[in-house]
């Protein structure tokens, strides 16, 4: 694939226990300024959608996995600014827009700010039609589900990792959907920083 920026090797040992980390859960909306590595980044992409040992590290109804996971770049060692689409079969990015659009994506999210701070966000988005097309309406039912295990591996891996987060649901999905450039539709935005 032209334009494929490969990622870090996720790790899959830790130094801090699952219960810790859901001890620790909580939502954060202020984040110290500075950039994060891109090794923290690849990390969070593997969470969310990532390959494991059987097949993914969220399930999904039937295998369907309806879901795509865009990384809003802001502030990433290593990465440039701009908008990218992570594909998980080969743990990479692929550069869909070359521009820093967290001031607008922060717009398209009713004006929260922590969306224009975070050094990076990572926006959910839907394909329905996979998911319905298998199990009819109840497929909705199924991908809402699939984006709450996402969101919650984002959020215990940013807690690994010494970092903060917050699920987004609260938006504007036609400007969102504009801002992203997608035809999925989207489901959150969840922006990650220090704390």
């Amino acid at each position: 694939m032209a334009g494929e920026i490969k990622l870090l090797k996720p790790k899959v040992k830790g130094s801090i226990s699952i219960e810790e980390t859901l001890d620790k859960r909580r939502s954060v909306r202020d984040y110290k300024k500075g950039p994060l590595s891109l090794e923290e980044a690849s990390q969070l992409l593997w969470a969310a959608s990532g390959k494991n040992l059987y097949r993914r590290t969220a399930p999904s109804a039937g295998a369907t996995y309806p879901l795509e996971t865009y990384l809003v770049a802001g502030e990433i060692d290593g990465l440039e600014s701009g908008l990218y689409h992570y594909t998980y079969s080969t743990h990479s990015l692929e550069l869909r827009k070359g521009e820093d659009i967290r001031n607008q994506l922060s717009r398209a999210a009713l004006g929260q700010r922590m969306v224009e701070r975070a050094p990076l966000s990572i926006a959910i988005a839907a394909d329905y039609g996979r998911t319905t097309s298998h199990y009819g309406q109840r497929g909705i039912r199924y991908i809402h589900m699939e984006a709450g295990h996402v969101g919650q591996n984002i959020s215990l891996q940013a807690i690994a990792l010494g970092l903060g987060t917050v699920m987004i649901g609260a938006f504007d999905d036609k400007d969102v959907k504009e801002v992203l450039e997608i035809e999925e539709e989207p489901l959150y935005i969840i922006p990650v920083g220090r704390v």
